[in-house]
């Protein structure tokens, strides 16, 4: 495969992605199960060609047979469904150690420090599914649609310079529901109908535990575990779910120099001022009572800034709102020398993560397995967001406008393939009946069509690389 598309130039997008998925070394122990006695392909093997799936256009395992892919590595789908089910593989190492590969290679190549800070974001997106067979299936409360849906919440931690983004982690969640009478949003029979495995003692029980976990518990514990992987940032970016005492405490007693940055809910949380406990409301009269707002023509709103006491130590708290009705918002950060320009510009990274949802919902079919395997569903899950942080990084170093362009650029090339295997069947079918009709041989008349016809001989190329 490399050696082909790296000939081809009209092949640069697939041949990109080549060149940095050869810089990622898994190791076979590094994937926690062994290779199965019946199986001719190495775990690592099977994990590159699942990786590989969306660039040759195949959505899943089971259409795998009918890809261009089957043609250059002949195995069927039962060997992807082993391997995806197996709970003791263990997704999240395997994430990192990617993740650690893909940063050196980056700090590596970037020529010039950029002035854009290293943001580490917490964000959590909707899972909708439609089956109630899949194992811990439930119904999630969607923010986007003001309505409760079957499926996941998916928390994840993303890392963002400001030129490219890369998830680093993510936890599957489920929500009890209002009604006791139907936990999950499901009734006892739904509940019982749903698939169940037995995963005592396999590195898929620890996300199991982690679907009940609170979200903020988990975010923290996510946190935690980036920087004891050696992952450094500037600022963590969360927005008012996450924004709470326990985090600020997080972040002034690491060891890094990092900082919090989170929107805050003007609700009934109260902050030590000069003037006594008050809620962010009351502070925000006080400011206005003194003069104390402005306005900043850059953004075109009215802004305030306070230091408060908040979580024991000293934070910073902006409120900010644009015209004369509208409604005022709130940010907390540990960074007493940010300005209220830079903190609004630097929390504006978050968009980053709706970017990244988008682009994989869209091109990497995010969320969209169907197996009832729950250990599936995280590595679906963890295999998406390794694709992605592959195309960020190609992205990062060619020259593509967006994620997007480049995919479409990848499979443009690999449909190319697997078209020509076709046409070359139906131009050696039409050469072997005029073969017969002339009494000629078959081989030298290939041979001599070849030859005189630039075009073909591209074709006998591609069908000599898939046959």
């Amino acid at each position: 495969m490399r050696s082909f598309f790296s000939e081809n130039e009209n092949n640069r997008a697939i041949n990109a992605i080549m060149r940095v998925m050869e810089c990622i070394n898994i190791r076979p122990d590094q994937i926690g199960t062994e290779k199965k006695e019946n199986c001719k392909f190495t775990n690592v093997q099977v994990l590159n060609l699942l990786m590989l799936f969306p660039f040759f256009v195949v959505r899943n395992a089971y259409r795998y047979s009918g890809s261009s892919l089957s043609r250059l590595f002949c195995c069927e789908k039962d060997m992807f469904y082993r391997f995806m089910n197996d709970g003791n593989i263990k997704w999240r190492k395997l994430l990192y150690a990617m993740n650690l590969q893909l940063l050196r290679k980056i700090s590596r190549s970037t020529e010039a420090e950029h002035d854009k800070p290293v943001c580490l974001i917490i964000d959590d997106t909707d899972a909708p599914k439609s089956g109630r067979k899949s194992e811990l299936i439930g119904k999630v409360f969607s923010h986007l649609e003001h309505k409760t849906i079957l499926g996941y919440k998916c928390l994840t931690l993303l890392l963002s310079d400001g030129m490219s983004q890369l998830f680093l982690d993510f936890s599957l969640h489920g929500e009890e529901g209002s009604n006791p009478d139907k936990k999950q949003g499901l009734t006892d029979k739904q509940r019982s109908e749903r698939f169940s495995a037995d995963y005592t003692g396999l590195s898929v029980e620890e996300r199991i535990k982690e679907y009940t976990m609170s979200k903020i518990d988990k975010a923290i514990e996510m946190v935690k575990y980036a920087i004891k992987r050696g992952i450094r940032f500037d600022y963590l970016l969360i927005d008012s779910w996450f924004t709470c005492a326990d985090f600020v405490r997080l972040i002034t007693s690491r060891h890094i120099k990092c900082h919090l940055i989170g929107m805050i809910k003007l609700g009934k949380t109260k902050y030590h001022t000069q003037w006594g406990d008050l809620t962010a409301n009351q502070i925000i009269k006080k400011l206005q009572k003194q003069g104390l707002t402005k306005h900043n023509r850059t953004l075109k709103c009215i802004y305030c800034t306070i230091d408060v006491k908040f979580a024991g130590t000293t934070v910073r708290l902006f409120f900010s709102k644009r015209g004369r009705n509208g409604h005022w918002n709130g940010l907390l950060t540990t960074d007493l020398s940010l300005s209220f320009l830079k903190a609004y510009r630097t929390y504006a990274t978050r968009w980053t993560t709706e970017v990244a949802y988008h682009d994989c919902k869209q091109l990497l079919d995010f969320g969209r397995c169907q197996s009832v395997h729950f250990s599936a569903q995280i590595a679906s899950f963890t295999l998406t967001m390794m694709q992605y942080n592959i195309l960020c990084t190609v992205k990062r170093f060619e020259a593509y406008e967006t994620v997007g362009a480049l995919f479409r650029e990848a499979t443009t090339g690999t449909l190319e393939l697997s078209a020509s295997d076709r046409i070359w069947e139906l131009i050696l079918d039409t050469i072997l009946e005029i073969a017969e009709m002339i009494s000629a041989d078959a081989s030298e008349l290939l041979s001599a069509v070849i030859d005189a016809n630039p075009k073909f001989h591209k074709l006998y190329q591609m069908y000599k690389l898939v046959a």
